[in-house]
């Protein structure tokens, strides 16, 4: 016993050494951080950088801020940089990309003025100083992004202006802090500027048309999650490390990595949520800890410099970035609660000002007569830096978490009044393994975002078979289905019926559980034969009154550039309208790839209607010559899906040629994913539905 107590008192020494010792200390902080804060309604954020400050070198020396340390925050704060850009809307960013670079422009250039003026008149320092002093100003860190990202309004317009924008004013401002330095070490010639404009001209370009080709390939090619889930973080890194390699810092790499594949990995995905539960868990934890480590307390009371340029660069950087947000917000006739948001995101200052804080102390100009170094920003600045840091990080957790909780509520408000009574309930049959996965992708794309327990699967056994073999499958099948849902962090439920008649099950399920949306699958192996889609799935259409889709996937959604909807005439009129558009409505907008409807001009002009209430990335052509269907074979891609809306006999919208469209999808469209979708009709359907 002294024996075991003696080796245990050997091991606990401070700071810790050893790795299991300071691994469970820091997971203990990750754990308790926010269950003791958000009962104070305090951003757990901001926890864990005091605990940071608390067990660092500077506190009780619990623990040293080490590689191991380094590494693993800078990984958090690339990954707080890449999900930003992949959870940014890009149909947004597109449409408001001059809102973002006028607020780009705005907290650069307010905090770049005032700084410098600030830097020149009340502290006096040089001018390179100065200006380099105002470039920390003027770059951000999205420190605060998850707290946007967990109340779930990333895709809100004041959200993606700023994103948009934080890419403008960090790389500017990283740009000055590359050139001030080349200036006070007199590196800065012709030659400079030429090598510096076509490397980040070439790093741009390499990585956002390059990355979305590769992740393409290999999306479409490996199906293991472990190995999606590998790849992804190489691109991050890649990213990053072009970005050095082009004379930029690693997280306008990163932030452009998440923007370049931010079309492949679908919000409603499996990989999305592994990638957000991974860095939320982990990775940023270990990143906001981190930078609570630099955190000298002492300074703050033995040195006044450090208080005086503290303060100072506190109330220059607040009021700064306020001005720029309260600007952004009168430009483009936002809310209060938008404007906190902005506010939020762009004032936690961490990252680059960090990454510019160190490269200036780093860079000597020469020494005082006594032998001490004379540095382009001196120990005042660094330990300013530090308290800038906490300040503007806790002020913006506030900021960010009051205006996100606001906008979330009001979201809630509207959908809630939106939806009414209708309460969505999704039914897959499932019997082969090979499209399970597409099928409750596809199903967790196109279903209502707060619809968290409405998804059933179902497999049907004949109940004539006696032996094991047929329901261990059934368990296979269904398991399967059942763990992509989860993943996504959806619940499925799943139905095993015995029954003589496949159609029978499907159509009795729909009555028991009021379904109200079926998605069926058609594997890619048998083809569309000439009797429509099979007698089964004959006999669903003609015995179920439900919006039914019908999929075959031959890639998954993930890698769908756009997805093509022919719409026939006078759709509009017919009481299922409204359902299947908000399905397509939601995949578009949940997986971020475009879509382009073909319709008539009178059903367009309701198209259009929507899409100007719940803007998507969306073109219209007109379409209403069913005869001359083919066409778009001509139109299609290889990395498009087709959708057609299909009528029922006796229908306003039905048109004879429809009957001839399954033959043509075989003959004319096998090497693309194709959805027919079966609109709700008005009252009972009966036998005479084959179009």
């Amino acid at each position: 016993m002294m024996f075991m107590l003696q080796m245990t008192q050997a091991a606990i020494t401070l700071p810790l050494t050893d790795p299991v010792l300071k691994f469970l200390l820091i997971l203990v902080i990750i754990l308790a951080a926010p269950l003791l804060l958000n009962k104070l309604r305090i951003p757990h954020l901001l926890g864990l950088i005091i605990a940071g400050a608390i067990i660092g070198p500077n506190g009780f020396n619990l623990v040293l801020r080490d590689s191991s340390i380094i590494l693993s925050g800078t990984a958090g704060l690339l990954y707080i940089m890449f999900l930003a850009g992949l959870e940014i809307d890009l149909g947004d960013f597109k449409k408001n990309k001059w809102k973002s670079l006028t607020f780009g422009m705005y907290t650069f250039l307010v905090p770049m003025a005032l700084g410098t003026l600030v830097g020149l008149y009340v502290l006096n320092f040089s001018m390179l100083t100065s200006i380099l002093l105002a470039s920390m100003f003027a770059s951000h860190t999205l420190i605060v992004y998850p707290i946007i990202s967990k109340l779930g309004i990333t895709k809100d317009k004041a959200v993606g202006i700023t994103v948009g924008g934080t890419m403008i004013t960090d790389t500017l401002a990283l740009l000055v802090l590359t050139v001030i330095v080349e200036m006070a070490v007199g590196d800065v010639d012709d030659g400079f500027w030429y090598r510096l404009g076509a490397a980040i001209i070439l790093f741009f370009a390499f990585v956002m048309i390059v990355f979305p080709i590769v992740g393409r390939w290999f999306f479409k090619r490996c199906e293991d999650n472990v190995s999606q889930y590998i790849f992804v973080l190489v691109m991050v890194f890649l990213g990053a490390y072009l970005a050095e390699l082009a004379g930029l810092e690693s997280i306008i790499g990163a932030f452009l990595a998440g923007m370049a594949l931010n079309r492949l990995i679908p919000s409603t995905s499996p990989l999305m949520n592994r990638v957000e539960f991974v860095g939320n868990a982990i990775f940023i934890p270990f990143f906001l800890i981190g930078v609570g480590m630099l955190i000298d307390y002492r300074a703050f009371f033995t040195n006044w410099d450090t208080i005086k340029v503290g303060a100072v660069m506190i109330v220059v950087a607040t009021v700064a970035k306020f001005v720029a947000a309260w600007m952004t917000q009168k430009t483009f006739r936002m809310s209060v609660d938008q404007r906190r948001v902005i506010f939020g995101l762009s004032n936690a200052q961490a990252a680059a000002t960090l990454a510019a804080v160190m490269v200036g102390y780093n860079v000597i100009l020469g020494e005082t007569p006594a032998g001490e170094p004379i540095r382009l920003l001196n120990e005042s600045v660094l330990n300013g830096t530090i308290l800038m840091i906490l300040v503007t990080c806790t002020m913006a957790s506030f900021s960010a978490q009051k205006g996100a909780h606001n906008i979330a509520m009001n979201d809630v408000s509207e959908e809630k009044e939106g939806t009414g009574e209708h309460q969505e309930r999704i039914l897959i049959p499932v019997s082969y393994e090979k499209n399970v996965t597409e099928l409750v992708n596809l199903s967790t794309a196109i279903k209502s975002k707060k619809n968290k327990n409405g998804l059933f699967a179902l497999n049907v056994i004949n109940n004539q078979a006696s032996d094991d073999k047929a329901f261990k499958q059934s368990k296979k099948v269904l398991n399967m289905a059942v763990t992509t849902a989860s993943a996504t962090d959806n619940v499925l439920q799943d139905l095993l019926r015995y029954d003589l008649n496949v159609a029978n099950a499907i159509i009795s399920v729909i009555k028991e559980q009021g379904i109200t949306d079926l998605v069926l699958g058609l594997h890619q192996g048998k083809g569309v034969v000439s009797s429509f889609l099979g007698n089964m799935t004959e006999a669903i259409l003609g015995q179920s009154n439900v919006t039914t889709l019908i999929y075959r996937p031959i890639q998954p959604i993930a890698t769908v550039k756009r997805h093509l909807v022919v719409v026939p005439a006078r759709a509009e009129k017919e009481v299922g309208f409204p359902m299947w558009v908000n399905k397509v409505w939601n995949i578009i907008h949940n997986s971020g790839a475009k879509a382009v409807f073909y319709a008539s001009e009178d059903t367009t002009m309701y198209l259009k209607e929507i899409y100007k209430k719940r803007p998507i990335e969306a073109e219209f052509s007109s379409f209403d010559d069913w005869d001359d269907f083919l066409i778009m074979s001509r139109e299609i891609k290889s990395d498009d899906t087709l959708w057609v809306v299909m009528s029922r006999r006796e229908r306003l919208s039905y048109h004879a040629n429809m009957s001839r469209i399954p033959n043509y999808l075989n003959k004319y469209f096998q090497s693309n994913s194709f959805v027919l979708v079966y609109p709700i009709q008005a009252g009972e359907t009966n036998n005479r539905y084959l179009v």
